[in-house]
């Protein structure tokens, strides 16, 4: 999702299509998006327990058609999510169908954030960026945080083949670049952001799903087939 008042990241055209299209390239797996989104967001209710934050407002950056925010909102117990896209047809849909008192929906050409929210989300948005625009993205999410505001950062892991394979498979991604949890951490540090944690999920298919009791004892080895780089805003 660039920061441009255009889809210039071409989304409009799967807005309709986008998850029957996604669980199409995750079939491998054994899972559909529902798994993965559930995962990352009671993953991050985790970690923001175990800092005893609880944010009352969150904005999903790159939210895509909404599918998260009703997570976001019953697992982080926050008050508001506000998410923002650079596909207006997404936004659309997001609209129709995931609007509702405490969650809205709004394009990023007509975002306007300063210190406004506890937590920001982010997942698999960065792989769409070019390099030249990413910091300024970065830039965006900061200014949008209230000082001490914390920045769930995901992305697909580029060291795990099989997230390698489900990328190559999804019509969307034909044009990533992928983002490793090394270099996120260098762009976040950059942007003005301390580190608080990095941990890797989603090691296991569905067909050994037996296995994935161990993941709790792999989230440092950067193996899984997505990572977290959480994140708290600092002033420069």
């Amino acid at each position: 999702m660039p920061a441009a008042p255009e889809d210039r990241s071409g989304f409009d055209r799967y807005a309709h299509g986008y998850h029957s299209c996604l669980n199409q390239a995750l079939a491998p797996t054994g899972e559909s998006t529902e798994f993965f989104a559930r995962g990352r967001v009671c993953w991050l209710a985790q970690c923001l327990s175990q800092l005893s934050v609880r944010p009352a407002s969150v904005l999903d950056f790159g939210c895509g058609t909404g599918a998260t925010a009703p997570l976001l909102l019953a697992e982080l117990g926050c008050k508001s999510v506000l998410g923002v896209d650079s596909s207006y047809e997404s936004i659309e849909q997001a609209n129709q169908t995931q609007s509702r008192q405490a969650i809205r929906f709004v394009a990023l050409s007509d975002f306007r954030s300063r210190d406004e929210f506890d937590c920001v989300y982010c997942n698999g948005v960065f792989h769409h960026i070019p390099l030249p625009e990413r910091l300024a993205a970065v830039d965006l999410i900061r200014s949008a945080l209230r000082p001490g505001g914390v920045f769930a950062f995901w992305e697909n892991n580029p060291w795990n083949l099989g997230t390698q394979y489900v990328m190559s498979r999804c019509a969307f991604d034909e044009n990533a670049i992928k983002m490793s949890s090394t270099a996120a951490r260098r762009m976040l540090r950059r942007a003005g952001f301390e580190i608080l944690r990095t941990d890797h999920l989603f090691y296991f298919p569905n067909s050994l799903a037996a296995l994935r009791p161990l993941e709790s004892m792999l989230r440092k080895i950067p193996l899984g087939g997505q990572y977290q780089v959480l994140c708290r805003r600092t002033e420069r």
